[in-house]
């Protein structure tokens, strides 16, 4: 671990209090990536439209594409060859999604058809006050972005009256448990995208398509005798967006001379496997990549200069080590709350790390005066993975995975030191200062 300090850190607790706002604001991923726009637009950046000629002029450019949301900034002085780097996260969440024909119901209740999304922990959707958000496409190819912030929809658990083992052992049907209510009566076709519309102020006739979902309503919260923990929703991973999003727009707003282009690469669909048009594993990053080499005068051969260059730091929440299950953790690798953000290791590849990226975060974190943990899987279970690993296949680039300890990962609400999510984003400032 690092604890020498070289520069002032930018973000303390009051970056803590904004990513609770951030959270608030992106219950699903497209509403993230509009609360990252909003932030970056106050920074000076601006949207590129991927249909247009882009120009090589210097200053802070994003892109949006559904879920996902490419920024970097030029420097002056600027070549075609210079390299990146790069701070990579994920806008999605484990959750549930309403299914094509969501209207559904049983024995007088009027329920709304659901499928799970990702490696969700199911139990900690029930008997949760639940809204409902997401992105709604018109006919005429626009989209509006709706968010149902308020008690609407609930998944009841069975009584324990009548399942007397429920607490030897709970297993829910993904089909016939997690399908929540919304009220009572009859059932009928439109009716809950009648609903969405009118709260969008929209006609549903001029909906034609919708990717909705569920989210708790509860907001989040510091916790502890001395508040020195944070509870919420989809920690994992806009507490990497958040963070990058505020390194980024530091880095371009401040002094440091820049030999290298910052960028934040916030992609959709990491929670099922990335293999989207607005996944890590899609073309999007290299595609933004490539065009702003080619913007600036550069050939194939820049672009692969640059790209040898280039590195990027892949950021994930990863496991704080659990009070009542420490055995389920490395014996030695103990990630704890406001320890730091953590270097996350696995010789399988499953996270891209190696020596070398190593010290490339070590060397960040001592600039930025940030202590940081190590963690690696206990052998005997198997290892989660990131977009660290595809980054690193896919674009040939140096990745290093680190992230934030958290607890209850891939609950409808997670946890984390309160310190952890101020102490990440200024390691990742001095990593996009170089």
């Amino acid at each position: 671990m690092s604890t020498a300090a070289r520069t002032t850190p930018r973000f303390d607790r009051g970056h803590t209090d904004d990513l609770m706002s951030f959270l608030t604001a992106g219950p699903s991923p497209y509403h993230a990536v509009a609360a990252a726009a909003e932030r970056l637009e106050k920074a000076g950046f601006r949207q590129v439209a991927e249909t247009d000629a882009w120009d090589g002029t210097t200053g802070g450019k994003y892109v949006l594409r559904g879920g996902a949301i490419i920024a970097w900034f030029v420097p002056e002085g600027a070549s075609p060859h210079t390299p990146f780097r790069i701070v990579g996260a994920h806008t999605d969440s484990p959750n549930l999604r309403v299914k094509p024909l969501p209207d559904t119901g049983n024995e007088g209740w009027r329920q709304v058809a659901v499928e799970i999304y990702g490696g969700t922990l199911l139990n900690t959707w029930l008997d949760r006050d639940l809204g409902l958000a997401g992105r709604l496409t018109l006919r005429d190819g626009s989209h509006r972005l709706v968010n149902i912030d308020r008690p609407l929809l609930r998944v009841p658990q069975l009584a324990v009256h009548l399942d007397r083992q429920v607490n030897e052992g709970m297993k829910l049907d993904k089909q016939r448990h997690m399908q929540p209510i919304w009220g009572l009566g009859e059932v009928h076709e439109g009716d809950l995208i009648a609903y969405v519309a009118e709260e969008a102020g929209l006609d549903p006739e001029d909906i034609a398509g919708w990717d909705l979902m569920p989210h708790a309503v509860e907001a989040p919260a510091y916790l502890g005798r001395d508040e020195e923990l944070l509870a919420g929703p989809r920690m994992d991973n806009l507490i990497s967006v958040h963070a990058g999003v505020a390194a980024l727009a530091a880095v371009a707003t401040g002094d440091e001379k820049l030999s290298h282009i910052p960028v934040l690469a916030a992609f959709d669909h990491e929670e099922n496997g990335s293999q989207s048009d607005t996944g890590a594993d899609g073309p999007l990053l290299g595609n933004v990549l490539e065009r702003s080499v080619f913007a600036r005068g550069g050939s194939p051969e820049d672009r692969a200069r640059a790209l040898a260059g280039s590195i990027c730091l892949s950021s994930d929440t990863g496991h704080a080590v659990h009070p009542n299950y420490a055995e389920r953790h490395d014996p030695t690798h103990h990630p704890r709350a406001n320890g730091g953000p953590i270097l996350k290791v696995n010789v399988n590849q499953r996270y891209a790390t190696d020596g070398a990226g190593r010290a490339v975060f070590a060397a960040a974190c001592e600039k930025a005066g940030v202590r940081w943990q190590t963690f690696v899987s206990n052998n005997s279970m198997p290892c989660g993975t990131t977009i660290g690993p595809i980054t690193a296949a896919r674009h040939g680039i140096q990745t290093v995975d680190i992230g934030v300890a958290i607890l209850s990962m891939h609950s409808a609400r997670e946890l984390c030191g309160a310190k952890d999510p101020y102490l990440l984003a200024n390691a990742l400032t001095a990593f996009l200062e170089g």
